[in-house]
């Protein structure tokens, strides 16, 4: 692009400096795009889940519901509440939104489509991921109200609880590539699923089951909403946001769900890596990409409507106690496994295709017993059928 602008007639600085803008534009158009439809897809799946219709007014089959959710969260008036901290008050949301947004300049949306592919990309995106917690707490703090200051408080000691077993569950991904480049990682993987970092070796699935627990606990989602927890504290950190600072933050939260799949995707699940007769077709890479980030954020979805919320003493242990050792366990292993094999590829071949097929197994088994229960659901609650034991 730089070149194209300097082509025009720009200098090399001002060529440089509308490149950033209008990247930094296109990606924040779709920023808010991904997490408005977000917000639309996971309504209309919970009311599947929980038979009702979920919108289905605004545009064909509801389709426009979020658009109207902007414009109506928009033009609500925006409070503050009296004795609060207005100067926090007010930026506290775009901490949450600089946090997440921030992330999508490392993203390898495909092959070879990325923003920057900086050589500590997962260490920045890490990192800039951390501004959340601020912008959670300073909302929290500034509000004057003792439940926002409790949702602030727990979001704080979750996310910098869940940061360390997260950190050090990317660390087997590290070893393996040889990188902390996203495109790197996605590069290291093939295309074919027991090439995928995930089934590497049974350390490496550990670490990614590590992973994905510790990250919906990060990104605040069910069964770990505890900052928010609206049967407790009303709401939590946001209880007195309204208008359009209440919607960067929910526009943040619904991101964040594109970030985890985006992430766990790049680094676990092959990424958008296609068969060597199709490396050159762009936008299908991205399309297998998008696929794959459209899997997860289903799977984070189904739990959500599927499990209870924790206890916070339940969510620190499970943090301290049980993810911290495992990842220290995940990192040794695996660091072990690659000394031990690394002169004996086919080895490592084997074992990845045979945790393949545990995958599959497991999987098989899980679908006969959902069939099992939906069958049973059908069941009328009188019928016969419904009384034998």
């Amino acid at each position: 692009m730089d070149a194209t602008l300097i082509s025009i007639g720009l200098d090399p600085l001002t060529a440089k400096i509308t490149s950033m803008v209008i990247i930094s534009v296109i990606v924040l158009l779709a920023f808010v795009t991904i997490g408005g439809i977000l917000t639309l897809v996971e309504r209309r799946i919970s009311g599947f889940m929980q038979s009702r219709l979920g919108p289905n007014r605004v545009g064909p089959q509801g389709a426009l519901q979020w658009v109207a959710d902007g414009v109506k969260l928009i033009l609500k008036e925006d409070l503050i509440p009296e004795g609060a901290d207005r100067k926090l008050f007010r930026i506290a949301p775009y901490f949450c939104l600089v946090g997440i947004f921030g992330t999508m300049v490392v993203f390898p949306w495909g092959k070879g489509v990325i923003v920057a592919d900086l050589n500590v990309g997962l260490f920045y995106f890490i990192s800039i991921t951390a501004l959340v917690v601020f912008g959670v707490l300073m909302a929290g703090w500034s509000s004057n109200n003792k439940w926002s200051l409790l949702g602030g408080m727990r979001a704080a000691a979750q996310i910098v609880s869940y940061e360390i077993p997260v950190g050090m569950s990317l660390l087997v991904p590290i070893l393996i590539s040889g990188t902390l480049s996203m495109g790197g990682i996605m590069a290291s993987q093939g295309w074919l699923p027991w090439e995928w970092m995930v089934f590497k070796s049974p350390f490496a699935v550990l670490s990614f089951i590590i992973f994905f627990i510790g990250s919906l606990a990060e990104a605040n989602r069910t069964p770990f909403d505890l900052p928010e927890a609206e049967s407790e504290l009303v709401s939590g950190y946001c209880t007195e946001y309204s208008g359009f600072r209440y919607a960067v933050f929910f526009l943040s939260e619904w991101a964040n769900l594109f970030v985890l799949g985006g992430l766990t995707t790049s680094v676990f699940l092959g990424g958008g890596n296609l068969p060597g007769a199709l490396e050159g077709f762009t936008i299908l890479s991205v399309l297998v990409y998008l696929a794959k980030v459209a899997v997860v954020i289903f799977v984070v979805i189904w739990l959500r409507w599927t499990l209870p919320r924790f206890r916070i003493d339940q969510l620190m242990s499970l943090s301290w106690k049980y993810l911290l050792p495992g990842a220290f366990i995940a990192f040794l292993g695996q660091a072990a496994y690659m000394l031990l094999t690394q002169h004996t590829p086919i080895v490592q071949s084997i074992i990845a295709v045979l945790m393949f097929l545990v995958f599959v197994f497991v999987l098989i088994r899980f679908g006969l017993k959902v069939r099992v229960s939906i069958n049973e659901q059908r069941i009328p609650v009188n019928s016969p059928a419904s009384n034998v034991s």
